[in-house]
């Protein structure tokens, strides 16, 4: 068997498995979230979600909703430079994000499953 049928038998098993997994994966709804960027958002969204009272107060004060603060959790960017994720009993993440056009801080405090917002900073 010459070698170009060889890579041409490859290509077309290659090609046919590629489907057929991405059809699995996308019924199921996999993500890989392999940077620690995307792991902290995902866990951050997952978790139960509370506010304190100043971060409802600003909410409040700079127009700002739920549905803002779940769209900084999916598309904002986690500075891990002001962060303590290693931080016991519970790790602190400052998040950047710019939802309609405001920028936005969220000071969260993470806790086994539940996140508490403490502050809503906007620039």
């Amino acid at each position: 068997m010459k070698l170009v049928h060889r890579f041409a038998y490859y290509g077309f098993g290659l090609l046919i498995g590629s489907i057929f997994v991405y059809f699995i994966w996308v019924k199921k709804k996999v993500s890989f979230n392999y940077f620690p960027n995307a792991r902290v958002l995902k866990d951050l969204k997952n978790d139960v979600r509370f506010y304190s009272n100043e971060a409802t107060e600003n909410m409040l004060s700079s127009n700002i909703d739920s549905s803002e603060v779940s769209m900084i959790l999916t598309h904002g960017n986690v500075d891990f430079k002001r962060s303590l994720p290693r931080a016991k009993p519970c790790k602190t993440y400052y998040i950047d994000g710019k939802p309609n056009n405001k920028e936005v801080i969220l000071v969260i405090k993470k806790c086994d499953s539940i996140s508490t917002i403490q502050q809503v900073l906007v620039k």
